[in-house]
């Protein structure tokens, strides 16, 4: 089973909109070596795992791959934050949907010009499972061939490369909200790359001569910096409620990065930081509801919570 917590993996810094730094990320999200794609090659490698005297490795799979869809949740909720209230945030939100916005725009005309005119004509300023350039994402990309040692270097590969892409994506754009999303997940796929590395190294595959890691010098950037210093790039989670996991007989000792770190595996999940739903869009309709449906929706909420709060005391 899996449980949500309602908390973001990571902190996503205020700025700015930019919808063209949005566009990019879809790249991060949806694209060939994307969040969607780690989430789902993971998954159902650990779901079809055979084999229990290799449990550790379905655990670390598993692990990962849950890591994966809060990964998902926070790109996905930056793509949203970067598009949210473009083009005419700095406008009121009591004018009617057809007033100009800050410099007398009209609601949606930089979406004729700006990143991906889906975001605004299909999405009402939200992301969507595609590439940079629209492409909706494809379950065959997905790598699950049954065999550890083959899926284990494909995942090295995978991981490599999608750190690569996104320190080209932190080179496009200097927006805050971006660049801070941008730089946990280039330390956390540094993270993953060392996990796959630990495993590969288990099972006596000299992945250093076979599949040299790029180096990308990302702890130039400031953001990468912090976190590297704060060791992350050496956790790995297992999100067991359990404590069943055995990840920890593989992600342990010296990384394999070389920075003088060791691995540790001893930690279930990150704190996170608090979830925030975004403002409505008027301008887009969305959610497009009337004071009337409103009201009924917090009755229907009040009624829900009723038996949660009977079982398990208030919630706050």
């Amino acid at each position: 089973m899996f449980f949500h917590v309602q908390r973001l993996i990571n902190e996503i810094v205020a700025d700015e909109p930019d919808p063209g730094a949005a566009n990019a990320l879809q790249e991060g999200l949806g694209g060939q070596f994307g969040e969607m794609r780690t989430m789902m090659q993971y998954l159902f490698q650990s779901f079809n795992f055979r084999g229990p005297d290799a449990k550790p490795y379905r655990d670390l799979l598993q692990g990962i791959g849950t890591e994966e869809i809060s990964h998902v949740e926070l790109i996905g909720t930056t793509i949203s934050r970067l598009l949210d209230g473009s083009p005419r945030y700095q406008g009121s939100p009591t004018d009617p949907v057809d007033t100009p916005g800050a410099g007398g725009a009209i609601p949606l005309e930089l979406a004729k010009s700006a990143g991906n005119i889906h975001h605004f004509l299909v999405a009402a300023q939200g992301a969507m499972p595609v590439d940079a350039a629209g492409n909706p994402w494809n379950g065959s990309w997905v790598y699950n061939s049954g065999n550890l040692v083959l899926d284990l270097i494909y995942n090295l590969m995978l991981e490599s490369t999608g750190r690569l892409q996104k320190c080209r994506i932190y080179e496009m754009t200097d927006n805050a909200t971006a660049r801070s999303t941008i730089a946990y997940l280039i330390v956390r796929d540094q993270a993953h790359e060392n996990a796959y590395a630990r495993a590969l190294e288990s099972l006596g595959v000299n992945w250093r001569t076979a599949l040299p890691i790029p180096k990308t010098n990302a702890e130039q950037f400031p953001e990468v910096a912090r976190l590297l210093d704060l060791g992350l790039q050496s956790k790995q989670y297992t999100f067991d409620l359990t404590a069943q996991s055995e990840a920890g007989k593989i992600f342990q000792g010296p990384s394999p990065s070389n920075d003088g770190t060791n691995l540790m595996a001893t930690e279930q999940a990150p704190e996170g930081v608090p979830s925030v739903i975004a403002p409505e869009r008027f301008e887009e309709f969305s959610p497009g509801l009337d004071a009337d449906l409103l009201e009924l929706i917090q009755a229907t909420a009040e009624m829900e919570m009723e038996p949660v709060s009977s079982s398990f005391g208030p919630v706050t």
